[in-house]
């Protein structure tokens, strides 16, 4: 099994679940507050099927991860209906955050199982890391790097939800009209990432926490394993 092979075959499950569970987060929070539309539309259950997005969840990961580009991803969006939760500027703001808080909650488990599993585990064969260190390393990465890239305030990340509570009301309705254009600036986000590397776009702006964190998470796991 080529390098390339075996890097996919740890990334697209380790991908599905941590988009899954985010998204799942949204829906639930969403009905804690008062909207049930994820739940009318039975979008809180933990099966991939109802989320996985063919081309955003699959081939496109599968392609970057190819041709050694930036592998990232999208599933589904839960449906959220501002106007049907209890209190819609508190409440649209719980529901972004609760997609990145559960994909740190995710990275933290995945920490603490890794630790609890390294005395069973022999974690480096002749100097490498063995297939389930590095399936547990990459979950880990995976999901404290969804979290902050989901925080990166651009429509429609959640961090756009989340600076819009954030903002006055009158600042909040002149940001709330990128949204249209929030899948061009996305676009324009991945298109400085792919063809203009050297701005390091992506490493100066989410790198730093996602470094932080996943110090914390490895040093953790290796307290535990101690």
């Amino acid at each position: 099994m080529s390098e390339t092979i075996l890097l996919a075959a740890i990334l697209i499950p380790v991908l599905i679940v941590a988009i899954v569970f985010h998204e799942v987060a949204h829906g639930w929070t969403a009905l804690a507050l008062g909207d049930p539309t994820a739940k009318e539309q039975q979008r809180l259950s933990l099966n991939p099927v109802r989320h996985v997005d063919p081309v955003g969840t699959l081939l496109v990961p599968g392609f970057l991860l190819a041709v050694g580009g930036p592998v990232f991803g999208w599933a589904k969006p839960v449906p959220v209906m501002k106007q049907r939760l209890d209190n819609p500027r508190f409440g649209m703001m719980a529901v972004a955050a609760a997609g990145p808080g559960t994909n740190l909650v995710l990275a933290l488990l995945g920490a603490i199982v890794l630790g609890l599993a390294a005395p069973q585990l022999t974690l480096e064969v002749a100097g490498e890391p063995t297939v389930v260190a590095q399936a547990f390393f990459y979950f880990i990465l995976v999901n404290v790097f969804l979290a902050f890239f989901n925080l990166l305030p651009i429509p429609p990340f959640d961090g756009s939800h989340i600076l819009e509570g954030l903002l006055p009301p009158s600042l909040a309705r002149h940001y709330e009209r990128l949204r249209p254009v929030g899948m061009l600036l996305f676009l324009g986000l991945v298109a400085l990432t792919w063809f203009a590397p050297g701005l390091g776009v992506i490493e100066n702006t989410i790198g730093p926490p996602v470094d932080w964190i996943m110090t914390q998470f490895l040093n953790l796991a290796n307290a535990i394993a101690a």
